[in-house]
């Protein structure tokens, strides 16, 4: 598969964080939620903390294991193109007669794209979307250095052994978190585990620029940007998990107020939030494969 290169030592304009690990105003929110209670009625959008990044200095360069090919020449809407945000570092695909098929990046034409999703539909978590370019199994490359307690190579998250235990130990819906195959140079790298998250929820309609184009009727590509100002769809979002990926923009990471209670609890670096507006209504004609939608080459 194409190598994904992450430089996690950076500058960055991210605010800068206190001696827990966090920004001030990261701790400060988090104390307020933590006087709200475990309601799960807010829900909050996860990136990177850039700063914590660049201040432990580390380095990866890896790519998953298997991967779908990219879509070559939609026969609808003629775009060549492969997403991100869908990521199983939990399946397996050693078991396939036709495993090696998963291994190189490229685009393939409707048929033979169908003909290998189909493949490994039966090894995927149910329901996975499994658009163009969805990846499978551990990240294998190199890294170097150290890490905060939650890291991202691009909008994939990994994080410490000790977070990950923590979080299930703490009884959290839709935390799984897999092994890498990632080599380090020091005889005793970091434990870092690749979180695997269900795709629930979509955005509003009423953050989509009205002439937007709808997803493809074949393919599920949506030609559409990250909106400057996202809003979730009250109705679509899953009432039962603490964490996931927004089914129809699958790089956005979600998490509920009881993630957050436990990430301050546990005084973990590495992520920033910020509070999403919810609001009700149909999002049916949003519906779309999913993931931010990337050339294949």
């Amino acid at each position: 598969m194409t190598s994904l290169e992450l430089r996690l030592k950076r500058s960055s304009s991210m605010p800068g964080n206190s001696s827990t690990g966090f920004s001030s105003w990261v701790v400060q929110f988090s104390r307020t939620i933590q006087d709200q209670g475990r309601e799960m009625g807010r829900f909050y959008w996860l990136r990177e903390d850039r700063a914590a990044a660049t201040r432990a200095g580390g380095y990866v360069n890896a790519a998953h294991r298997w991967g779908l090919p990219g879509l070559l020449r939609c026969p609808t809407c003629s775009a060549t193109w492969a997403s991100t945000g869908h990521y199983y570092p939990g399946v397996d695909l050693s078991r396939l007669d036709e495993e090696r098929e998963f291994r190189k990046a490229r685009p393939e034409p409707l048929p033979e794209f169908s003909r290998l999703r189909e493949l490994v539909r039966p090894l995927a978590p149910s329901g996975a979307q499994l658009p163009p370019g969805t990846r499978f199994g551990p990240l294998q490359g190199t890294g170097r250095g150290q890490f905060p307690d939650v890291s991202w190579l691009g909008d994939i998250v990994l994080v410490q052994r000790r977070v990950l235990d923590g979080l299930q130990a703490a009884g959290l819906s839709g935390v799984q978190g897999f092994s890498s195959a990632l080599k380090f140079r020091a005889e005793q790298g970091p434990d870092l585990r690749e979180l695997q998250m269900p795709h629930h929820g979509q955005l509003h309609p009423d953050c989509v620029p009205p002439d937007s184009p709808p997803p493809c009727q074949t393919c599920g590509r949506w030609a559409l940007g990250r909106p400057e100002e996202p809003v979730l769809d009250g109705t679509s979002l899953p009432s039962d998990l603490d964490l996931f990926r927004v089914g129809n923009f699958a790089t956005m990471v979600i998490c509920t107020e009881r993630f957050l209670d436990e990430i301050h609890r546990m005084e973990c670096d590495g992520l920033a939030w910020r509070e999403l507006p919810v609001r009700t209504g149909k999002a049916g004609a949003l519906t779309a494969l999913g993931g931010q939608n990337a050339p294949t080459r």
